[in-house]
């Protein structure tokens, strides 16, 4: 009997996911490919998920799931687990490629595959260069696109690209001939651990000759499944790298671990071919008033930034600073670990104590600003005059905390406290 591995292969650059799939079909014998549709997920509570399962010859199966709480997503957990434990019964099938649909996030695909006990071995995300800085600088919200997994999907076009991009260990990179060095440089600057593995153009081919469906364009756009010519380029037939990449086996707790504010694995300092990654770290708290004041320039200053952040009012608590698109996020994440009792500690992930002993001041421990902004053309020296502008000044500082928990807080707007 075949031990069933999973990979779960996603992203919103669509013809480089259906390349990549493609590719490990190609590959991999005894593989096939289960995609949910998830188009219909705004238009209602009478709406389906269609899911294909497909293996390199063509389709396999079709079936229809309806929505749980009027939420696409939901379904597609729902309804995904089952379908792959059915395979791992019957263990005629090696691999199981998860195509997830544009706008779903590997993250929770891949905890929840991880939780059932099935064997998750890669998480990839298929990348064309050329599209990094249009999706990263696209501030539309998903629904405004067709790309919404639910009625309340609130999420924009850059954060989700952002996050698909960041979580994935494995990035399979189309070979896309619009592509130069600068897309690269971006690429390998927002996420310099990945391993990232060529791939060619997957080829259109017509919904007759045994492919599944492909999810429907933003509404009013023109269909990927036109056909194609004779002379259409063909994905890549051979990649060992991605093949092998496949099976490499996954960590949920450590990738999520490389993503938690408080741990993440952010980009180091860079300048290559015109793009600039700034690593920004201090151990002096912001002015709340004149850092609320400068976020307009800061959230535009790059096409990414990241990171952990202080605010002098808020001595106690970890901010997470997240943008992309010219939107930001913050988010309160907890306390600093310099704000929790001794005894607390033992409770925490050991990945946690680590990342605050890298960062830790004999006054302060690990309170700090940790902030990477990635982009070409970055005006580093003024990024970082701004930047220093936003800290308390000498006097302020020297006033002392009693001092800072009482200046003005103008972040509860986006705290909702």
């Amino acid at each position: 009997m075949t031990q069933l591995s999973v990979a779960i292969v996603g992203g919103l650059h669509a013809d480089a996911r259906r390349a990549a799939v493609e590719t490990l079909l190609a590959g991999v014998p005894g593989s096939v490919a289960l995609h949910h549709d998830l188009t219909t997920a705004i238009d209602g509570p009478d709406a389906k998920v269609v899911r294909t399962v497909r293996d390199a010859a063509g389709l396999i199966s079709t079936g229809e799931t309806p929505l749980v709480n009027d939420c696409a997503c939901c379904a597609l957990r729902e309804d995904l687990v089952p379908e792959l434990e059915r395979l791992a019964d019957a263990g005629l099938t090696r691999l199981a490629v998860v195509e997830l649909w544009d706008s779903v996030e590997p993250k929770a695909m891949a905890e929840v595959v991880a939780a059932s006990g099935l064997r998750l071995t890669s998480v990839i995300t298929a990348v064309d260069p050329a599209l990094l800085l249009p999706y990263l600088g696209n501030g539309d919200d998903l629904a405004e696109r067709g790309l919404a997994a639910a009625t309340t999907d609130q999420r924009t076009v850059a954060d989700t690209f952002a996050r698909q991009l960041e979580y994935a260990p494995v990035l399979a990179v189309l070979d896309s001939e619009e592509a130069d060095d600068e897309d690269r440089a971006l690429l390998a600057q927002l996420h310099p651990t990945a391993q990232r593995v060529p791939i060619g153009s997957w080829a259109r081919v017509e919904r007759g000759a045994g492919q599944y469906p492909s999810a429907a364009p933003p509404r009013g756009a023109t269909s990927h499944d036109a056909p194609a010519p004779d002379n259409a380029p063909h994905p890549q037939r051979r990649s060992p790298a991605l093949l092998a990449a496949a099976f490499a086996g996954f960590d949920v707790d450590a990738a999520a671990a490389a993503q938690h504010p408080a741990s993440a694995l952010l980009p180091t300092d860079a300048d290559e071919h015109g793009v600039t990654t700034l690593v920004w770290h201090r151990h002096r708290p912001f002015h709340p008033e004149r850092l609320y004041a400068a976020l307009e320039d800061l959230c535009c200053a790059a096409a990414r930034s990241r990171g952990r952040f202080w605010l002098a009012e808020r001595p106690d608590t970890l901010l997470y600073w997240d943008a992309a698109g010219g939107a930001l996020c913050v988010e309160s994440v907890g306390p600093w670990l310099a704000s929790l009792p001794d005894a607390a500690w033992d409770m925490v992930p050991p990945v946690r104590r680590a990342a605050a002993a890298l960062d830790w001041h004999p006054e302060h421990g690990d309170r700090c600003q940790h902030l990477v902004f990635t982009s070409p053309g970055l005006d580093r020296d003024g990024l970082e005059q701004l930047l220093e502008s936003c800290l308390l000044t000498d006097a302020e500082y020297a006033a002392g905390r009693d001092a800072w928990e009482r200046l003005p807080r103008p972040f509860d707007t986006f705290l909702e406290v």
